[in-house]
């Protein structure tokens, strides 16, 4: 049983399962490879002047993968369901079980309703935490948003989601906030990395 199941593997997807592995937890990802960044050019990303959607998504997925996200690309969800304390993953495959769901299939919204999420008008209804009315399940990206359909956002969806996760596992808001082993406070104190 996985820590944590994302479909979708877009930014949104990615970042949740960068986020999620890089701290720890065990991380299934579903990835068709279906996601709008094919068709993308970033110029607007911050930190990056000019790349292509395709090289973007390449780069993502590696770091997925670098941080131990057991990602499993071409493989299609066609159900979630909740199942005792957490989710029932549905694929051609076969059933993958996990505590937490993070749904990042950008506009595709079928996934949320199978599962009973609420909806406010078209668009699945959650919080700041990316968090669905079905506890432990979240929802991210083109799904939860009319219009901001934007690779950055999405990308920040899905880290939402993923440290929402990780503060909900360790019982405190967690923060993952990198820093160079040299680094110094404003006081200039070393800064402890708990």
């Amino acid at each position: 049983m996985a820590d944590v199941a994302i479909v979708g593997g877009g930014p949104a997807g990615l970042s949740a399962g960068l986020f999620a592995g890089k701290n720890g937890l065990d991380a299934v990802l579903f990835d068709t490879d279906k996601t709008w960044m094919h068709k993308a050019h970033l110029f607007n990303y911050p930190g990056i002047g000019s790349v292509g959607g395709s090289e973007f998504l390449a780069t993502l997925r590696q770091q997925a993968d670098d941080f131990g996200v057991d990602r499993k690309q071409g493989e299609e969800v066609t159900d979630v369901a909740e199942s005792g304390d957490g989710f029932a993953v549905t694929t051609g495959e076969g059933e993958y079980e996990a505590d937490y769901l993070v749904l990042a299939t950008g506009a595709s919204r079928d996934l949320a309703e199978s599962l009973g999420c609420a909806f406010d008008g078209d668009l699945v209804d959650v919080g700041v935490s990316m968090e669905t009315s079905v506890d432990d399940a979240y929802a991210t990206g083109a799904m939860v948003r009319a219009e901001e359909w934007q690779a950055v956002i999405s990308a920040g969806d899905g880290a939402a989601a993923a440290l929402n996760v990780l503060s909900k596992e360790k019982g405190e808001h967690y923060h993952d906030f990198d820093v160079p082993d040299t680094a110094t406070s404003v006081f200039g104190d070393l800064i402890d990395d708990e």
